[in-house]
């Protein structure tokens, strides 16, 4: 596991702007998957956007085109941009990391089983 802790939540209004970072501690892995799960109240939490160590990148369908996944040059930041926000974007935000030793192919498809998890950052959208 990896210790992640997230950062650059905030308020902001609709259509307005905010980039996410989670910086992952002691992370040694050349195959990975990071990625940002959000969860609104009541609501099951959902994967937002997933970036792989191929540099792979999806989004949920509300997100495409708005938010943008990315990692900083040590590859142990982890972005997101996120544009024209919503209100319904509103959720807490958390950063997850899926770590392998095996390199990505037929013995690790990566983006399945998440391991360890940031704490969350808030994310509030008002209209």
């Amino acid at each position: 596991q990896v210790h992640l802790q997230e950062s650059g939540g905030g308020s902001v209004q609709s259509g307005g702007s905010l980039r996410l970072s989670c910086t992952a501690f002691a992370f040694p892995y050349n195959s990975y998957c990071l990625a940002w799960f959000r969860q609104k109240p009541g609501k099951e939490r959902e994967v937002v956007a997933s970036i792989d160590s191929d540099g792979n990148t999806n989004y949920a369908d509300s997100v495409k085109g708005r938010f943008t996944i990315s990692q900083g040059n040590t590859k142990n930041t982890l972005y997101l941009e996120m544009n024209s926000l919503k209100p319904e974007d509103t959720a807490m935000y958390y950063c997850a990391a899926e770590l392998s030793d095996t390199p990505i192919g037929r013995y690790y498809v990566p983006c399945e089983g998440y391991h360890s998890w940031g704490q969350g950052t808030q994310v509030t959208v008002s209209t």
